[in-house]
Protein backbone atom coordinates (compact mmCIF):
# COMPACT_ATOMS: atom_id res chain seq x y z
CA UNK A 1 0.00 0.00 0.00
CA UNK A 2 2.92 2.33 0.64
CA UNK A 3 4.36 1.60 -2.80
CA UNK A 4 0.92 2.02 -4.40
CA UNK A 5 0.56 5.40 -2.65
CA UNK A 6 4.06 6.54 -3.58
CA UNK A 7 3.72 5.52 -7.24
CA UNK A 8 0.19 6.75 -7.88
CA UNK A 9 -0.57 9.96 -9.74
CA UNK A 10 -3.71 12.03 -10.24
CA UNK A 11 -5.06 9.54 -12.80
CA UNK A 12 -4.50 6.39 -10.73
CA UNK A 13 -7.86 4.79 -9.86
CA UNK A 14 -8.61 4.43 -6.17
CA UNK A 15 -8.59 0.94 -4.68
CA UNK A 16 -10.03 -0.61 -1.52
CA UNK A 17 -8.25 -3.71 -0.24
CA UNK A 18 -9.99 -6.29 1.96
CA UNK A 19 -7.61 -8.74 3.67
CA UNK A 20 -6.48 -10.60 6.78
CA UNK A 21 -3.07 -10.39 8.43
CA UNK A 22 -1.08 -13.10 10.21
CA UNK A 23 -0.78 -12.45 13.97
CA UNK A 24 1.01 -9.13 14.57
CA UNK A 25 0.95 -6.22 16.97
CA UNK A 26 1.35 -2.89 15.21
CA UNK A 27 2.49 0.37 16.77
CA UNK A 28 1.37 3.66 15.22
CA UNK A 29 3.83 6.50 14.66
CA UNK A 30 3.32 8.05 18.09
CA UNK A 31 2.65 4.83 19.98
CA UNK A 32 3.99 4.27 23.45
CA UNK A 33 5.81 0.94 23.68
CA UNK A 34 4.65 0.70 27.28
CA UNK A 35 1.21 -0.25 25.95
CA UNK A 36 2.71 -3.54 24.73
CA UNK A 37 2.47 -5.58 27.93
CA UNK A 38 3.42 -9.15 27.00
CA UNK A 39 3.72 -9.81 23.26
CA UNK A 40 5.00 -13.36 23.66
CA UNK A 41 5.67 -14.93 20.27
CA UNK A 42 3.62 -12.37 18.31
CA UNK A 43 5.82 -9.90 16.40
CA UNK A 44 5.64 -6.19 17.24
CA UNK A 45 6.01 -3.96 14.18
CA UNK A 46 6.36 -0.16 14.07
CA UNK A 47 4.28 1.22 11.20
CA UNK A 48 3.45 4.63 9.78
CA UNK A 49 -0.25 4.98 10.62
CA UNK A 50 -1.83 7.07 13.32
CA UNK A 51 -2.93 5.59 16.61
CA UNK A 52 -1.35 3.50 19.31
CA UNK A 53 -0.97 -0.30 19.48
CA UNK A 54 -3.41 -2.85 18.09
CA UNK A 55 -3.52 -6.50 17.18
CA UNK A 56 -4.20 -8.00 13.75
CA UNK A 57 -4.75 -11.67 13.10
CA UNK A 58 -6.75 -14.32 11.27
CA UNK A 59 -10.47 -13.75 11.65
CA UNK A 60 -10.17 -9.96 11.48
CA UNK A 61 -11.20 -8.06 8.35
CA UNK A 62 -8.66 -5.36 7.52
CA UNK A 63 -9.76 -2.71 5.02
CA UNK A 64 -7.30 -0.39 3.31
CA UNK A 65 -9.00 2.47 1.42
CA UNK A 66 -6.35 3.74 -0.99
CA UNK A 67 -8.08 6.96 -1.98
CA UNK A 68 -6.93 10.19 -3.58
CA UNK A 69 -8.51 12.48 -1.01
CA UNK A 70 -8.00 15.62 -3.10
CA UNK A 71 -9.83 14.11 -6.06
CA UNK A 72 -12.60 12.61 -3.91
CA UNK A 73 -13.16 15.82 -1.95
CA UNK A 74 -12.84 13.91 1.34
CA UNK A 75 -10.95 15.29 4.30
CA UNK A 76 -9.22 13.10 6.88
CA UNK A 77 -12.13 13.41 9.33
CA UNK A 78 -14.56 12.56 6.50
CA UNK A 79 -12.63 9.38 5.77
CA UNK A 80 -12.53 8.30 9.42
CA UNK A 81 -16.26 9.03 9.76
CA UNK A 82 -17.02 7.03 6.59
CA UNK A 83 -15.08 4.02 7.89
CA UNK A 84 -16.86 4.17 11.23
CA UNK A 85 -20.29 4.76 9.68
CA UNK A 86 -19.91 1.77 7.35
CA UNK A 87 -19.30 -0.55 10.32
CA UNK A 88 -22.17 0.99 12.31
CA UNK A 89 -24.51 0.44 9.36
CA UNK A 90 -23.25 -3.12 8.89
CA UNK A 91 -23.84 -3.84 12.57
CA UNK A 92 -27.38 -2.44 12.28
CA UNK A 93 -28.08 -4.96 9.50
CA UNK A 94 -27.62 -7.64 12.17
CA UNK A 95 -29.69 -5.80 14.79
CA UNK A 96 -26.56 -4.64 16.65
CA UNK A 97 -26.47 -1.10 18.04
CA UNK A 98 -22.98 0.29 17.52
CA UNK A 99 -21.55 3.77 17.98
CA UNK A 100 -18.43 5.83 17.46
CA UNK A 101 -16.68 8.17 19.88
CA UNK A 102 -15.32 11.51 18.78
CA UNK A 103 -12.31 11.30 21.14
CA UNK A 104 -11.47 7.62 20.47
CA UNK A 105 -11.78 6.59 16.83
CA UNK A 106 -13.36 3.23 16.12
CA UNK A 107 -16.69 1.50 16.61
CA UNK A 108 -18.03 0.32 19.95
CA UNK A 109 -20.84 -1.97 21.11
CA UNK A 110 -21.86 -1.75 24.77
CA UNK A 111 -18.52 -0.10 25.59
CA UNK A 112 -16.44 -2.82 23.88
CA UNK A 113 -14.46 -2.06 20.74
CA UNK A 114 -15.60 -3.84 17.59
CA UNK A 115 -13.48 -2.00 15.02
CA UNK A 116 -10.34 0.13 15.10
CA UNK A 117 -9.36 2.93 12.72
CA UNK A 118 -5.84 4.11 11.97
CA UNK A 119 -4.97 5.92 8.75
CA UNK A 120 -2.16 7.78 7.12
CA UNK A 121 -2.29 10.41 4.41
CA UNK A 122 0.68 11.02 2.17
CA UNK A 123 0.83 12.90 -1.11
CA UNK A 124 -2.90 13.64 -0.68
CA UNK A 125 -3.83 9.94 -0.61
CA UNK A 126 -4.94 7.65 2.22
CA UNK A 127 -3.65 4.28 3.25
CA UNK A 128 -3.93 1.98 6.27
CA UNK A 129 -7.55 2.03 7.46
CA UNK A 130 -9.97 -0.18 9.38
CA UNK A 131 -9.72 -3.42 11.37
CA UNK A 132 -13.07 -5.13 12.04
CA UNK A 133 -13.07 -7.96 14.55
CA UNK A 134 -15.13 -10.70 12.91
CA UNK A 135 -14.23 -14.07 14.45
CA UNK A 136 -10.63 -13.73 15.61
CA UNK A 137 -9.08 -14.92 18.85
CA UNK A 138 -9.39 -11.94 21.20
CA UNK A 139 -6.79 -13.23 23.69
CA UNK A 140 -3.88 -11.25 22.15
CA UNK A 141 -5.68 -7.99 22.94
CA UNK A 142 -5.12 -8.87 26.61
CA UNK A 143 -1.37 -8.61 25.96
CA UNK A 144 -1.64 -4.90 25.09
CA UNK A 145 -3.51 -1.78 26.09
CA UNK A 146 -5.60 -1.69 22.89
CA UNK A 147 -5.36 1.68 21.20
CA UNK A 148 -3.54 2.95 24.29
CA UNK A 149 -6.48 2.36 26.67
CA UNK A 150 -5.79 0.20 29.70
CA UNK A 151 -8.58 -2.30 30.26
CA UNK A 152 -10.37 -1.63 26.95
CA UNK A 153 -12.38 -4.72 26.11
CA UNK A 154 -12.74 -5.90 22.56
CA UNK A 155 -15.65 -7.72 20.96
CA UNK A 156 -16.25 -9.46 17.67
CA UNK A 157 -19.05 -9.54 15.15
CA UNK A 158 -19.62 -13.30 15.41
CA UNK A 159 -20.32 -13.06 19.16
CA UNK A 160 -22.86 -10.29 18.55
CA UNK A 161 -24.91 -12.25 16.01
CA UNK A 162 -23.22 -10.85 12.91
CA UNK A 163 -21.20 -12.42 10.12
CA UNK A 164 -19.09 -15.36 11.26
CA UNK A 165 -16.43 -15.26 8.55
CA UNK A 166 -14.15 -12.60 7.14
CA UNK A 167 -15.42 -13.27 3.61
CA UNK A 168 -19.06 -12.81 4.66
CA UNK A 169 -18.20 -9.65 6.60
CA UNK A 170 -16.30 -8.22 3.62
CA UNK A 171 -19.20 -8.92 1.25
CA UNK A 172 -21.65 -7.31 3.68
CA UNK A 173 -19.44 -4.31 4.49
CA UNK A 174 -18.46 -3.38 0.93
CA UNK A 175 -21.71 -1.69 -0.18
CA UNK A 176 -21.94 0.25 3.10
CA UNK A 177 -18.34 1.43 2.73
CA UNK A 178 -18.83 2.49 -0.88
CA UNK A 179 -21.95 4.44 0.06
CA UNK A 180 -20.24 6.10 3.06
CA UNK A 181 -17.35 7.13 0.81
CA UNK A 182 -19.74 8.52 -1.80
CA UNK A 183 -18.65 5.87 -4.32
CA UNK A 184 -21.91 3.96 -4.81
CA UNK A 185 -25.23 2.87 -3.43
CA UNK A 186 -25.97 0.04 -1.04
CA UNK A 187 -27.49 -3.14 -2.44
Amino acid sequence: MQRFTDERDSSTPDEIWFLEHPPVFTLGMNATRGHVLAPGDIPVVQIDRGGQVTYHGPGQLVVYPLIDLRRSGLGIRDLVTALERSVITLAADYGITAECRRNAPGVYVDGKKLASVGIRVRRGASYHGLALNVDLDLEPFGRINPCGYEGLEMTRLADLGGAGSVAAAADALEPHLLLALGLGATR
